[in-house]
């Protein structure tokens, strides 16, 4: 179950048409996977995270629920594996950044 909206990434991305609906739908759940994935546990509601640590709250914080929107809405906007002419830069503070402060860092 996906932990952001579709409403939430179209209000990330200005859109209001229904036109791309089912295509930021799929950025959404690529989005959480990736996320997830780096997480190295599942974003869920029920069961954030994965884990019977008590260190973590009972929801998922609001910052992940951002890179979640700031991946799908990126995934978007460019849907090709390379841009050309295009001067770029991840942003300071930006999905890596936070994904990194959730991040289960244990070793077993």
């Amino acid at each position: 179950m996906a932990v952001v909206t579709l409403e939430q990434v179209k209000a990330q991305l200005n859109q209001t048409l229904g036109v791309d609906d089912v295509l930021i739908g799929s950025k959404i759940s690529a989005a959480q996977d990736h996320i997830e994935r780096l997480l190295g546990f599942k974003l869920d509601e029920t069961t954030y995270p994965d884990t019977a640590d008590d260190d973590f709250p009972e929801t998922v914080p609001a910052a992940l629920r951002e890179s979640v929107c700031q991946l799908a809405a990126h995934w978007y906007e460019n849907r090709e594996a390379v841009l050309v002419g295009v001067n770029g830069q991840a942003l300071p503070i930006g999905i890596a950044d936070i994904v990194n402060e959730y991040r289960n860092w244990s070793w077993a």
